[in-house]
């Protein structure tokens, strides 16, 4: 049975990483935004549903319409997210609490990452790649894995020699499309949006944000397969899935999971909604509205073996009781 991984943003946050909200404060503070009075109207505008991605989505859909009037606020906004990945990624580089202070090897956070069979990410940021891809995963894997990998991904070493082993400090391009496939010795880590150190073949940002990511990842070779891997995991009918920090608000991401739960999949959430999850983005559970259950509410009531709510800094740190109940998911 194979053990998989889905991590989003409420991941990095155990180590400082910006939720949707605070990426939306942060951008208010930008020069880019702060300078210019129509964006930062535009981000109010879409504050409470979809924050800065669906002001992001509006300018993409603007631009399309007519390019040389939304062509200075788009590039505005973009640039504003990209210094927002800069200072998160240079606070993940000089975190020195990558294991939360844990001294024993099998209670780390690296440790109980190698026991995943494939890493699916939505986080663009660089956090696995500083702490975890460097890492000796050989070793603490008990051998399990060579080390790890991105399938399909070339890396361009840094020019800085202290920096050229780093994968957080190097640039990727994709390979060609022969190129893409994992080799079973690696663990593979699938960035399913991209990331913000991925460059295209004509140098633009790989980075999958706003309203159009399905359009996006359609038209980006090494996303539209990576993709791909990740329905076929999950639908292979003896799957588990660990989902760590993703609130569920990408619909081709949860259609990928509801298929694999239609063919078996179970599902093990830890977030600080635990179980409850799928009712508490329920619209229809707010108070003046008439009850009516979700796909995704009996999605997750028909999978799940278990879920935690409490962050990875207490269940890695010194939760021996929550620790033991997470670890449950490989014996499931």
């Amino acid at each position: 049975m194979a053990d998989l991984l889905l991590i989003g943003a409420g991941f990095s946050r155990n180590w400082g990483g910006w939720l949707a909200t605070e990426a939306f404060e942060h951008l208010l503070g930008s020069p880019e935004v702060s300078k210019d009075a129509g964006l930062r109207r535009l981000l109010w505008k879409h504050q409470e549903r979809g924050g800065f991605e669906e002001a992001l989505a509006e300018l993409q859909t603007q631009f399309a319409q007519d390019p040389d009037t939304a062509r200075g606020p788009l590039m505005a906004l973009q640039d504003a997210v990209k210094r927002m990945f800069d200072d998160m990624n240079t606070a993940f580089m000089a975190t020195t609490d990558w294991q939360f202070g844990q001294q024993y090897i099998e209670r780390q956070i690296g440790t109980f990452l190698t026991r995943f069979d494939a890493i699916f990410t939505l986080n663009q940021d660089v956090l696995l790649e500083h702490h975890y891809a460097n890492e000796n995963v050989t070793l603490i894997s008990n051998q399990k894995w060579a080390g790890p990998q991105l399938p399909g991904m070339r890396r361009i070493p840094s020019h800085e020699p202290l920096h050229a082993n780093s994968w957080s400090r190097s640039t990727w391009r994709p390979l060609p499309d022969d190129g893409f496939k994992a080799d079973s010795h690696f663990q593979p880590i699938y960035k399913l949006h991209g990331s913000s150190n991925w460059i295209r073949a004509d140098g633009q940002p790989m980075l999958i944000i706003g309203g159009a990511k399905v359009r996006e990842i359609g038209q980006t070779p090494i996303l539209n397969w990576y993709y791909k891997i990740f329905e076929e995991s999950l639908t292979k009918g003896d799957a588990k899935l660990m989902v760590i920090g993703y609130g569920f608000r990408d619909e081709h991401i949860n259609a990928a999971i509801a298929s694999g739960v239609e063919k078996g999949l179970k599902l093990f959430i830890v977030a600080p909604e635990g179980a409850e999850l799928g009712r508490r983005l329920n619209p229809n559970r707010a108070p003046g509205h008439i009850l009516a259950p979700t796909p995704l509410e009996g999605m997750v009531e028909e999978s799940l073996i278990g879920a935690s709510r409490r962050g990875l800094r207490e269940t890695f740190g010194y939760d021996d009781a929550e620790f033991a109940k997470v670890m449950r998911f490989f014996a499931a």
